[in-house]
């Protein structure tokens, strides 16, 4: 995402868990005098004579542009609420909440992912859109179910989803031309990716480049397979962990197959270079990652050149989708007006604003053809129908718990070094130890 990279999908989701470790201890430890979660869910419509000023807190420079055209709207209803954008890159942006939150100081309205949601939610920091649903102001059947399932937490939604992402193929045309292989059918197989790679990688071999890659993404990755093969992550209720299933490790073993055949580098090589990095420098003629990898091509000598395929079909179709929501702090001295600003960001006319500008792709159904005009002759169409076969992102309260795992644990199943049942066995239970915890 050149600018993007810090705050893109799959990367910006793992280090936000990561961070989640620390606000674990922190917001589990302090007072909420907010209440406990679940509670609230008050909601008034403010006046349009009300006089507010408001702290927005988001982590991508990219979006303020979008976000201030947003508030200009906000402030011909409301002309007397202020509202600072406060922009903290992505490195940072947990740490500082996690201090916000101890010390009851979080900002009216901010940016929320998935990893992180029910660690804020459970403690009482974040204000349920109970309210705003039951006047009307809010309509859940506006966006997607699997963002909304996303961001409710012991039967209350608490986050408007605000955009989403889902998972295709890019693929490099001029590759398969130097290479002399056919580009696939879309209507494509696990066999007919791993074939492709591996073809691919022999007849580019030298010129140093691969056909495709795996990685320790899960987003962009082991996720799609493992819910391809039918497999889950997490049971239902996210108390216990799905790996040790044969349908999980089915999804597991397609990378470590993948990387065996030399269809893809090595872990060792996606460590120190990874896989869109192989992509971006056209060592890699597929890439299997997200839609904000839009924007990492666009304006680029290589835009020409790429076009999207959905996901191979493993014995279903799957995809991994995840979005940010905007959430208002249960704490905040003016929740009205915070709340008043979630609903204009959730409505129809701001969400189009979001996609007209390039932002994101927006979260509110039938706003995200201007996404796919972005790169016209590219298919981005293929991440916008994704949304129908999608499956939310794989989260818990401390989701940074076992995400540590599967970092830890995952790369001597894919490196062929341990075989994939047992390094899954062995990360099942250790999730199961950490999943234990939260309860």
């Amino acid at each position: 995402m050149t600018a993007h990279f810090p705050a893109r999908g799959a990367r910006r989701i793992l280090l936000g868990a990561v961070a989640a470790l620390g606000a674990a201890a922190l917001l589990a430890g302090c007072s909420t005098s907010s209440g406990a979660a679940g509670s609230g869910g008050d909601y008034e419509k403010v006046s349009k004579d009300t006089k507010a000023t408001l702290d927005y807190a988001v982590w991508d420079e990219n979006q303020v542009k979008a976000i201030k055209a947003n508030i200009k709207g906000f402030n011909e209803e409301y002309p007397d609420i202020t509202v600072n954008v406060d922009v903290t890159p992505f490195a940072n942006y947990w740490t500082k909440l996690q201090t916000q939150g101890s010390s009851n100081t979080l900002p009216d309205l901010f940016w929320m992912n998935g990893p992180n949601f029910q660690l804020y939610a459970a403690n009482g920091k974040i204000a349920p859109i109970t309210g705003e649903v039951k006047a009307g102001a809010i309509d859940p059947k506006n966006y997607s179910s699997a963002l909304n399932d996303l961001y409710t937490y012991d039967g209350t939604q608490y986050g408007v989803p605000k955009d989403f992402d889902t998972i295709g193929v890019w693929m490099n045309k001029s590759l398969f031309e130097q290479a002399g292989v056919a580009m696939p059918s879309k209507d494509w197989t696990w066999d007919d990716f791993q074939k492709t790679g591996a073809e691919l990688s022999e007849k580019l071999k030298a010129q140093g480049a691969y056909g495709a890659a795996g990685g320790m993404d899960g987003q962009t990755t082991y996720y799609d397979t493992i819910f391809q093969a039918g497999g889950s992550v997490l049971n239902d209720d996210a108390t216990k962990s799905e790996y040790a299933s044969k349908a999980s490790e089915e999804g597991l073993q397609f990378w470590t197959d993948l990387i065996k055949s030399g269809a893809s580098p090595s872990i060792k090589q996606l460590t120190d270079t990874t896989a869109d990095q192989w992509f971006t420098s056209g060592k890699l003629a597929m890439y299997q990652g997200g839609s904000w990898f839009r924007s990492a091509l666009t304006g680029t000598d290589m835009e020409k050149d790429v076009v999207v395929y959905p996901l191979p079909k493993g014995k279903e179709q799957a995809t991994v989708i995840h979005g940010v929501s905007n959430v208002v702090a249960e704490g905040s001295k003016n929740k009205a007006a915070a709340q008043a600003l979630q609903v204009y960001l959730a409505g129809k006319t701001a969400q189009q604003q979001q996609g007209d500008m390039g932002a994101v792709i927006p979260a509110y159904t039938g706003t995200q053809d201007a996404f796919t005009k972005t790169m016209p002759d590219a298919d981005l169409q293929v991440f916008l129908d994704a949304v129908d076969y999608a499956k939310p992102l794989p989260v818990s309260k401390n989701t940074a718990a076992w995400n540590t795992l599967e970092t830890n644990l995952l790369p001597s199943a894919f490196d062929g070094s341990k075989p994939v049942d047992e390094v899954a066995k062995d990360l099942a239970q250790k999730m199961d130890a950490a999943l234990g915890k939260e309860k």
